[in-house]
């Protein structure tokens, strides 16, 4: 009897052995710092969401507060200030004109700085814009017009009024504001009042043409108050800083004068 192998057929190989791990890495999540800070975000947003949800209609109402006040203030500026100011701008450009009139005449001003100030050919005057369009630049401005108007009709009065009524920030504006205070106090012998409001000027914005300028009346004001050691310290400031400006041309026979 003839015997065969089935062509082709291979002995099984043993099973390769497992390898497994012994050990198993556990991570506490509990003790973990970042654990810590993602519950913690969690817990502070679930309260915000809260809160948010119980106050709902409280933010909605504060928004549309908001909302209206922003659009209240656009179209108070566009249909009110606006318009307010540009008429300001028209009235005040005649009484202006007068103005500059009164301080290029050579001969009884006054009746002309009355016009400015009262106002002329159907336009107001300084003291009708500043009350008429209070709040506005041209308004603000007729403060400062009005004041100088009355300073040189010598109502020192009305001229401080007016002047203390006048806010600016311009370098030049606003200490000959501050200065024409001390020259209407010096004319009503205010004299300690008129120094400080000349030094006031003097700082109120640095510069080669109100420092000086009021450095120096402060000066003469306390020359004239016999306190010549502070006046010598003010021309001597000119000298150093402001020689070449008006007050500085002759500063050094001011300096002899109060050694």
């Amino acid at each position: 009897m003839a015997t065969y192998n089935k062509r082709g057929y291979k002995a099984p190989k043993p099973e390769d052995a497992k390898v497994e791990n012994d050990f198993e890495e556990v991570i506490d999540v509990s003790d973990s710092t970042t654990a810590e800070v993602f519950n913690t975000l969690d817990a502070t947003a679930s309260r915000t969401e809260d809160w948010v949800a119980k106050n709902q209609k409280l933010i909605l109402t504060v928004v549309g507060v908001i909302a209206l006040s922003t659009l209240g203030y656009v179209l108070y500026t566009k249909f009110i200030v606006e318009p307010k100011e540009e008429k300001a701008t028209n009235e005040i450009f005649q009484s202006q004109q007068y103005f500059q009139q009164a301080v290029d005449a050579t001969t009884k001003p006054d009746s002309l700085y009355n016009l400015a100030l009262k106002g002329g050919e159907g336009k107001l005057g300084f003291v009708g814009i500043a009350e008429e369009y209070a709040g506005t630049d041209a308004g603000n401005l007729a403060n400062y017009y009005a004041g100088i108007s009355y300073l040189n009709t010598g109502d020192y009065k009305n001229a401080i009024a007016y002047l203390e009524k006048f806010k600016s920030e311009d370098a030049v504006l606003k200490p000959l504001a501050i200065g024409a205070i001390g020259d209407a106090l010096s004319e009503t012998n205010k004299v300690d009042d008129a120094i400080a409001h000349y030094k006031k000027a003097a700082e109120a914005s640095e510069n080669d043409f109100t420092t000086p300028r009021f450095m120096f009346k402060a000066a003469q004001l306390l020359v004239a108050s016999g306190k010549k050691a502070e006046a010598n310290a003010l021309f001597v400031a000119i000298k150093e800083k402001y020689e070449t400006s008006k007050e500085g041309m002759n500063i050094d026979a001011y300096i002899a004068m109060t050694e």
